[in-house]
């Protein structure tokens, strides 16, 4: 089990460097000012050629922009477990220890996500309501490609009927692929943002694996007995 754990802490290192040297290369490679008033973006040659030709779909947009509350929700959903199971057990160290990681990691993203609000590598390739907004890295890719692949792993050690289980696991999957897909070809952000988000997802999961199967007897859930 621990070297399970190892691998999964090697990758997360190796995921987030990437992240980093593609944050740089955004920042310095063929930056040009493409988008709208002049804001300028790197990559500008390749994000310019997939924005032609995936086109501007606001209504997938708008669709992708609400079903952003699905992951919020499934987020809220396991807070209030951990609230739940702290009243019940009266100690807040008898929360199953994945439900305290998962906090733990709930405030790495929204840390992620404050700080490129902040720190700001590009704008979207449209106006926003007539406003340039911050599109490095897909604020919704980094919410959906964190929240849901580790709410499969609670699920897969929640749910005990192992259909119901891998029934679960098909839907969130499928969700995840249509809410990347459908930002990406809603053409409300740049390529770059989009490999950006995943690149930085994968690597807090991976992460958030590391951690759970490191200090948790190998498992990314656990229960109280």
């Amino acid at each position: 089990m621990y070297t399970k754990a190892q691998k999964s802490f090697r990758t997360a290192l190796w995921l987030l460097l990437v992240f980093v040297l593609w944050t740089v290369a955004v920042c310095l490679i063929d930056v040009e000012p493409i988008g709208p008033r002049g804001s300028t973006v790197g990559f500008s040659a390749v994000n310019a050629f997939f924005h032609t030709l995936t086109g501007v779909h606001m209504s997938l947009y708008v669709i992708t922009d609400w079903l952003g509350l699905v992951p919020i929700g499934f987020g809220l959903g396991f807070a209030l477990l951990g609230l739940v199971q702290w009243i019940k057990r009266k100690r807040l160290k008898k929360v199953d220890y994945s439900l305290l990681v998962l906090g733990g990691f709930y405030l790495a993203v929204l840390t992620m996500y404050l700080l490129f609000e902040t720190v700001v590598i590009n704008y979207r390739p449209v106006l926003i309501s007539g406003f340039l907004e911050v599109s490095y890295p897909s604020s919704t890719t980094l919410l959906v490609l964190c929240v849901m692949p580790t709410a499969i792993m609670q699920f897969n050690g929640r749910i005990k009927n192992s259909v119901l289980r891998c029934c679960v696991s098909v839907v969130i999957t499928v969700f995840i692929i249509f809410m990347v897909v459908g930002r990406l070809v809603a053409g409300v952000h740049w390529l770059s943002d989009i490999v950006g988000g995943a690149l930085l997802s994968a690597g807090l999961v991976m992460l958030y694996r590391f951690v759970c199967l490191a200090f948790s007897d190998g498992k990314c859930y656990n229960t109280e007995k």
